[in-house]
């Protein structure tokens, strides 16, 4: 296998090179964000491994791990918490979603300073979860009505969250005069013809689509950095103004979509889907109980996008905050319920297994102990290839992209 610096900078040769730079930074962070940033790594070293117990082909979000799940308004106007991010997503075996939140759990509370002990109590109360649920055959969902403990808690603040608070945030000024703010460090300067056809695509796009916003128009538009897999691709950020409510304002979000990550090393035939962003929120709606508010896709110069509406409400769970144990295990209990849940929801569509085959999974516990024997040693080639990066890092050798 080609050294990890080689395989580090293949995969990220297509992307914008000085935001390539960010990502690496971000990326030396930690353990924890080195594995965020490296997904395909992950599917990788997972397909050149021994293979794991067999299991019902499943929608996947194929970047699972513990901050991946967070609150978003539905277009039902409802908060929920749920699975968040589908950048990666496909048809995959079931046991593959489960191995890499697995891993993230081990790799996270290793970050956390938590005991060896507690990080394989976490492990094993997820898989235990999940395969509850799926043997159930029933789908949950998690809301304000119906969520527990500190999730209830996370859910009700940010219920609260108004867009008066975001805006604040993300721009400057005051009526009239309001613009994004360049202050934001997520937040840098479009040059004036792209900032112009990117306006124009975004007008046309309210005109023209079914999903776009009615009666709005672009007063602004920057370039916007977000996540940590994701940095390096195309992303943008527009301030839209009703046309018809006074001082009623949108914060959309339009990011490149690219081919999933593990598609090459995942054995499994995948569907053709019209456009890569196509595939994104196809499977986002078809695994979220209810689907996220304004999502849309669109295509600008060749490249395939996901639109959705930057919304006050969306977070994701910080587990820096979280000291009590206690805390923590009905936060990985939701979440194991909820990667159940998902895919049970997408049980028998267009290749995934069926309700009852997944039940039946859910039911042998046959698998488990592989996947956390996998998911432990796992997580000690990531802190090993974090030192490595960070070393190389360091030493300049991820200079240039």
């Amino acid at each position: 296998m080609e050294p990890l610096l080689t395989r580090l900078k293949n995969f990220n040769k297509g992307l914008l090179g000085d935001k390539v730079q960010l990502k690496y930074e971000a990326m030396a962070e930690n353990a924890f964000r080195f594995f965020r940033g490296t997904c395909h790594l992950f599917y990788e070293d997972l397909a050149a491994a021994a293979p794991l117990p067999l299991s019902p082909l499943a929608w996947i979000c194929g970047d699972l791990h513990i901050e991946n799940f967070g609150s978003y308004k539905g277009d039902n106007t409802l908060v929920y918490f749920d699975l968040n991010d589908f950048d990666e997503a496909l048809l995959a075996p079931a046991s593959y979603e489960t191995v890499r939140t697995v891993t993230s759990i081990f790799i996270a509370f290793d970050n956390l300073g938590f005991e060896d002990e507690k990080a394989f109590n976490m492990a094993q109360l997820f898989l235990r979860t999940y395969s509850a649920t799926l043997a159930k055959g029933k789908a949950v969902s998690i809301d304000p009505r119906t969520a527990k403990g500190i999730v209830c808690d996370f859910l009700r603040a940010a219920s609260r969250s108004t867009y008066k608070d975001l805006l604040k945030k993300r721009t400057v000024g005051k009526r009239k005069s309001i613009r994004l703010s360049m202050e934001d460090e997520r937040h840098f300067k479009l040059n004036k013809p792209l900032r112009k056809e990117l306006n124009a695509h975004i007008r046309d796009w309210i005109k023209t689509s079914s999903d776009g916003p009615y009666h709005y128009e672009v007063i602004g538009s920057v370039f916007r950095l977000a996540g940590t897999g994701s940095i390096g691709l195309k992303r943008y950020l527009f301030l839209l103004k009703s046309t018809n409510t006074k001082n009623h304002f949108l914060l959309i979000d339009m990011k490149q979509a690219r081919a999933s990550s593990a598609q090459p090393y995942v054995p499994v035939q995948q569907l053709h889907w019209d456009a890569e962003a196509q595939r994104v929120i196809s499977v986002q709606q078809r695994m979220q109980n209810v689907p996220a508010a304004l999502l849309s896709t669109t295509e600008f110069q060749g490249d395939s996008y996901i639109i959705q509406e930057l919304q006050p409400v969306k977070d994701s769970i910080n587990f820096k905050l979280l000291k009590d144990y206690r805390d923590m295990y009905q936060v990985i209990d939701d979440m194991a319920a909820l990667t159940a849940s998902a895919q049970l929801r997408s049980g028998g569509m267009q290749g995934s297994g069926t309700i009852d085959e997944l039940m039946a999974f859910g039911t042998d516990q046959g698998w488990q102990e592989a996947v956390i024997r996998y998911a432990q040693l796992y997580a000690l080639t990531v802190n090993n290839y974090y030192r490595e990066f960070l070393k190389d890092y360091k030493n300049g050798k991820y200079g240039t992209s």
